[in-house]
């Protein structure tokens, strides 16, 4: 099962980044966990672009749609999501009836130097995907004090998050 990874940040050294990395790590057997790195080439979304969709879009629409499920990884910028992952999300929400979202499974996690782990934008980002049509599941996942490193719990929190989003992916057998 391909579980596509995307991070909501854009710096490098992102414990978001960072936290998607230890997901890999911490992947039950038959779960693979690839990096999606192209939120940083996405234009603002803008309808008028959709009669002549640009590339990094169409690769955007692409990646997300062929894989099985996609693990959000959010910081909380303040209070809620990034900008450039709520544009990233929008332009997966499109074509309406088609979009790559479109019943897509997804999971959010999120970790923060702070001590709340990016709650406020996890529980925004959990709303937001379900409104654009995806399928989210499993609960929020605060990795706080992330300069601190990532214990047991959150990697074990990461396994489990990963469990449950390979589950409700899996094909419903007739």
């Amino acid at each position: 099962m391909k579980v596509l990874a995307v991070s909501g940040s854009l710096r490098s050294g992102s414990y978001n980044t960072e936290l998607l990395r230890a997901a890999a790590a911490a992947a039950p057997e038959g779960v693979d966990v690839e990096l999606w790195d192209g939120l940083a080439d996405l234009p603002l979304y803008d309808q008028d672009l959709e009669a002549d969709v640009p590339e990094s879009v169409r690769r955007l629409r692409g990646a997300w749609a062929e894989a099985d499920a996609i693990l959000f990884a959010t910081p909380e910028y303040n209070g809620s999501v990034p900008g450039g992952l709520k544009n990233a999300v929008d332009w997966a929400s499109r074509p309406r009836g088609e979009a790559a979202l479109l019943n897509k499974t997804v999971a959010v996690v999120g970790a923060s130097t702070g001590q709340f782990g990016a709650v406020w934008a996890q529980q925004d980002l959990r709303r937001i995907l379900g409104i654009a049509g995806a399928r989210v599941v499993g609960d929020e996942l605060p990795a706080a004090k992330a300069a601190d490193g990532f214990g047991e719990g959150v990697r074990e929190g990461l396994r489990r998050t990963l469990m449950a989003l390979a589950e409700a992916a899996l094909p419903v057998a007739a």
